[in-house]
């Protein structure tokens, strides 16, 4: 087996890029910060959230534009209350405890967000799997320490595993689970969903204003057009996971959701061989070293990339190009291992307006 690339952490493969010059914070911080970037062109505002940490990055001149980024992270508060399996007074945490015993009730929100989730499993053919905590939890990917369970601990966790698992009842907006422990995860779609409500709050705010939001360095949205640059793009920059001195290319957003997955992102290593954080939950199993190393996709929303770059890690490009075809409004790039250790990227639904590679050697675009 092929050694794996480099371990890289998610906030490593993104770099903003401005048109004045780059400002990444590498690191989250303990309490929230406000700071003027960019020749104060932007104002940002920063605070931990969901086991990473969140930006909301507003054109200065924006009226309340400290007030609203501040306001804006306070919605990434409630989606994590909501959403978290590490509390148990959490709504998803009652509902894991609970739903296989009866149907139980939920918010509209919660109803709402697992629908999505649901409608995007069956989309990738299982290849994003909500209901897939159990095999999390068998790793020790969710609550450590990581570890490669024993053939029965495998076989009851895919036992307990599965969107088939679930009942629902939509006039009712109750969730039912037909045998105990299942466990609803949200840790390939929450961050992006809470981008996208984070998104929606500033959207709705009485003064029209650009915004680009951070979940990590891995997840964001980029609403609007950067500052002084009416109708142009946020550029993002992708790290190349085999030589983070480089990247692969920049991204060019408006209006759009994007996000980055990959095997080489976390990975740990037993009995000298090396596992990804990335499950197959169709068979129960992380990621072999032959996975993509990263995976960045591009949606209408943010919940939609998370949940699909993760689908698509698993799928690769060929297991992906079915439903990128049907899917012209998502966009993918993949970064494979070449010959001699170097990328080599593939493309789908990416046009120049989208991507500009830094090399066009090695790379590759289906048709």
């Amino acid at each position: 087996m092929l050694p794996p690339p480099p371990s890289v952490s998610r906030r490593d493969l993104f770099r903003f890029r401005s048109p004045a010059r780059a400002s990444e914070p590498n690191a989250p911080v303990p309490s929230p910060v406000l700071e003027r970037l960019n020749g104060g062109d932007l104002v940002l505002a920063r605070r931990p959230g969901m086991g990473s940490y969140f930006e909301v990055r507003l054109p200065v001149r924006t009226p309340g534009a400290a007030a609203l980024a501040q306001s804006a992270l306070d919605v990434i508060d409630s989606v994590e209350f909501l959403l978290t399996i590490y509390r148990d007074d959490s709504e998803v945490s009652r509902l894991n405890a609970s739903a296989h015993e009866q149907p139980v009730r939920v918010s509209p929100e919660l109803f709402s967000l697992i629908e999505q989730a649901l409608q995007i499993g069956r989309q990738t053919g299982g290849a994003y799997e909500l209901a897939s905590g159990a095999l999390s939890l068998a790793w020790g990917f969710i609550r450590g320490p990581r570890r490669v369970p024993s053939p029965d601990e495998l076989a009851d966790a895919r036992d307990r595993s599965g969107c088939h698992l679930l009942q629902l009842d939509p006039e009712q907006s109750t969730i039912q689970f037909t045998r105990p422990g299942v466990v609803l995860n949200f840790g390939a779609i929450g961050k992006g969903y809470a981008l996208d409500r984070v998104t929606q709050l500033i959207r709705d705010y009485w003064f029209p204003t650009s915004a680009l939001i951070h979940g990590g360095q891995s997840s964001l949205f980029a609403l609007g057009s950067p500052p002084d640059r009416l109708g142009g793009r946020w550029q993002i920059k992708v790290v190349d996971p085999f030589d983070l001195s480089r990247s692969v290319g920049t991204l060019h957003l408006r209006n759009r959701g994007l996000s980055t997955s990959g095997g080489s992102i976390q990975w740990f290593e037993a009995n000298g061989r090396f596992y990804s954080h990335i499950l197959d939950p169709r068979i129960g199993e992380p990621l072999d070293a032959d996975a993509p190393a990263s995976v960045t996709v591009l949606a209408p929303t943010a919940a939609e990339a998370d949940a699909l770059s993760t689908a698509f890690s698993i799928l690769g490009p060929d297991g992906s190009a079915s439903i990128l075809r049907d899917r012209t409004d998502v966009a993918a790039l993949f970064v494979l291992r070449g010959e001699e250790g170097r990328s080599r990227t593939v493309t789908f639904n990416l046009t120049e307006h989208d991507f500009s590679p830094e090399s066009l050697e090695g790379a590759t675009a289906p048709p």
